[in-house]
């Protein structure tokens, strides 16, 4: 099965992912204080998507993800959108990040992931952090074929199942990638509780057992958690499985899901100092989430040419 992660990390060794959407969309006037978050934007917004993409690229990353972690059918349809109207718009997150890429400088070979979030941010009610909501491997798959189906038709080159907190939701979006996308790989990146388990208190070793086994599962990880979890966790995961290790934390600041807003952390580590660290851990491909930027992403660039 051919990997365009695997293809890409082959040649460079290391590989930079892109930053926080969100974030670079309230700067630039997008109101994402509502249940679409940052998916808002392709409502009436997606030049501003665009524009986001490229500055992560001129920053140096080598992944671009799309701006579909909430963008769902059903998330669409909540809000009066019809079914194909949806489908439309998750198409245009890729086209969005497609566009980016054609401006980018230099020829540079440059991947597009599609985000696949979970179904706790469908329920915009912090369950990311917890994994704390049970529906059937059929439910959870048909709520996830019609956003995979699209980012696929759109063209990404591979998905990015994030922000994972849900053993039973992993091991439906697994198979799904494997009945229904076999033509496509992806990453998978945790929501961990600590570095011994998932949010929903799967172990791990069970997680990580678990994924290892499928071919189309080109990286394994963690994403939108603190710095400071992402060196435990690499340790522990390392130790489980020969695929390259994926980390892409939250800048530092902390996040109340309930209120859904940020404080700023003055004592948060830089990622400059931290980058190296996570490479002799075994990370191979190292980004931001949320409230990172273009900067911190330049700042993983650096650190990563270092190693």
């Amino acid at each position: 099965m051919r990997s365009p992660l695997l293809e890409l990390l082959n040649e460079r060794k290391l590989l930079v992912l892109d930053g926080a959407m969100a974030t670079e969309l309230e700067k630039a006037g997008v109101d994402t204080a509502n249940e679409l978050w940052s998916a808002t934007a392709l409502l009436d917004a997606p030049q501003k998507i665009t524009a986001v993409h490229q500055e992560y690229f001129k920053a140096g990353a080598d992944i671009a993800i799309t701006n579909t972690y909430q963008a769902t059918k059903q998330a669409f349809m909540k809000q009066g959108i019809s079914a194909d109207e949806s489908s439309a718009l998750i198409k245009q997150a890729v086209f969005c990040a497609q566009e980016a890429r054609e401006k980018a400088s230099g020829n540079k070979k440059l991947l597009l992931a599609g985000s696949i979030g979970p179904y706790g941010a469908f329920l915009a009610n912090g369950s990311e952090y917890t994994g704390d909501y049970h529906l059937s491997i059929k439910a959870f798959q048909d709520f996830h074929y019609p956003r995979m189906q699209a980012l696929f038709e759109a063209g990404a080159d591979l998905f990015a199942i994030e922000t994972q907190p849900n053993f039973v939701e992993l091991e439906a979006i697994t198979e799904l990638l494997e009945r229904k996308f076999s033509k496509m790989t992806a990453w998978v990146a945790l929501s961990i509780k600590d570095n011994k388990k998932l949010c929903d208190g799967t172990p791990l070793k069970k997680v990580v057992k678990y994924l290892d086994q499928f071919e189309s599962i080109s990286a394994i990880g963690v994403n939108c958690t603190a710095m400071e979890n992402i060196t435990p966790a690499l340790n522990e995961i390392h130790s489980l499985t020969t695929k390259p290790l994926i980390v892409y934390p939250n800048n530092g600041d902390i996040y109340d899901p309930i209120s859904k807003k940020w404080q700023v952390n003055d004592k948060a580590q830089k990622f400059s100092d931290l980058v190296p660290t996570w490479v002799k851990s075994g990370a191979k491909i190292i980004g931001g989430c949320c409230r990172t930027t273009p900067d911190d992403i330049r700042e993983i660039v650096d650190a990563v040419k270092l190693q």
